[in-house]
């Protein structure tokens, strides 16, 4: 498997990708006119062509059969061609000596206190894929791309994970809150939103503090939550060291989890090495290893050995990446050595 920028001829495979993924998927839309259009400003955005603020590294996974398989993306900066709002959860303490009476209520604050940073989404993996380390090969392959060009992103790295909805494509939190104050369902605003209508949406919002105790309970119980389609990625991010500071999504509730670049393990534990050729005995760990480039970027998980400044891999890795021993790589074990004890 390989990690790589799509390109525009990846269109065929990412509507089909799309169809699986469904309707619950705003960013990876099936329409062909509007993936076209992401698939050549992605590929401007790897040949540098495209300010930060509007860059968009979408990424797709493929077999050694050239099958596209999957995808996943970075956004260079958010917010900063328009607000990007969630909610903050805060608390507000209320107190009455004379009754003796003292309530702490948690309380949801519109803010866009993540203006100017950078995004993890648009990740799907086809079903029958999820297996192996496709999944974390796929998601943190994004990573190591940031290590390399750590100058094309902001000071964090935030991924806004999906929130509870039933299988209808309802909300709970949406059906509690949203609703209100624009008049559609969930669905009909998720869709909006994906056509980059948020900041519409959310500046129909209440901009004073909102006390979580008039939502219903069912909105209540899922704030922060994450579907659980999507705990496999959040255990992958937190082992990374992203955490939930309390932000969530101002449609579903679903949690925003965050990292600065330099406590990101895959960033900072990376490390520039000497592409050797050799055969890596069985018990070799498995690595994250980029070709170092931008524009032909490959990123591909095998097993390797650190042989002093050198990265020793078999020929079909070095095949993978399209490297020559001698080449330079960016690396990192695939897992952490806490993962690593685990696994064995």
């Amino acid at each position: 498997m390989i990690v790589r920028a799509a390109q525009t001829t990846d269109l065929p495979a990412l509507l089909a990708l799309a169809r699986q993924a469904g309707p619950g998927s705003t960013t990876l839309p099936d329409n062909e006119e509007r993936l076209a259009h992401r698939l050549r400003w992605t590929q401007r955005t790897f040949a540098g062509q495209i300010e930060r603020a509007d860059a968009d590294y979408l990424f797709v996974l493929e077999d050694d059969d050239q099958q596209v398989v999957g995808i996943s993306a970075l956004t260079g900066a958010i917010g900063l061609r328009e607000p990007w709002y969630n909610y903050r959860l805060g608390l507000t303490v209320s107190s009455s000596p004379d009754l003796g009476i003292q309530r702490q209520i948690p309380t949801l604050f519109l803010n866009n206190e993540m203006t100017g940073q950078s995004e993890m989404g648009s990740l799907f993996l086809q079903p029958d894929q999820r297996q192996g380390s496709n999944g974390r090969l796929l998601s943190l392959g994004r990573l190591l791309f940031v290590a390399e060009f750590a100058e094309l992103f902001g000071e964090k790295i935030i991924a806004e994970l999906r929130g509870s909805a039933d299988e209808q494509g309802c909300s709970p939190f949406w059906d509690s809150l949203g609703r209100h104050f624009f008049k559609m369902d969930f669905s009909h605003a998720h869709h909006l939103s994906g056509l980059g209508s948020k900041a519409l949406i959310a500046e129909l919002m209440p901009r004073q503090p909102l006390y979580t105790c008039l939502l219903t309970e069912q909105a209540q119980a899922v704030i922060g939550k994450a579907h659980p389609n999507t705990e496999p990625a959040m255990k992958i991010l937190t082992a990374e060291g992203f955490t939930h500071q309390g932000y969530i999504d101002i449609f579903d509730a679903g949690p925003v989890i965050e990292a600065p670049l330099s406590k990101i393990r895959s960033v900072r534990d990376s490390q520039a090495l000497l592409l050797a050729i050799g055969v890596p005995d069985d018990q070799a760990p498995t690595w994250l290893i980029h070709n170092r480039r931008l524009e032909n970027c490959r990123i591909t998980a095998a097993p390797a050995r650190r042989v002093g400044s050198s990265l020793m891999v078999d020929r079909l890795t070095a095949k993978r990446l399209q490297l020559q021993p001698g080449d330079s790589v960016r690396a990192v074990p695939l897992l952490c050595q806490q993962q690593q004890a685990v696994a064995a």
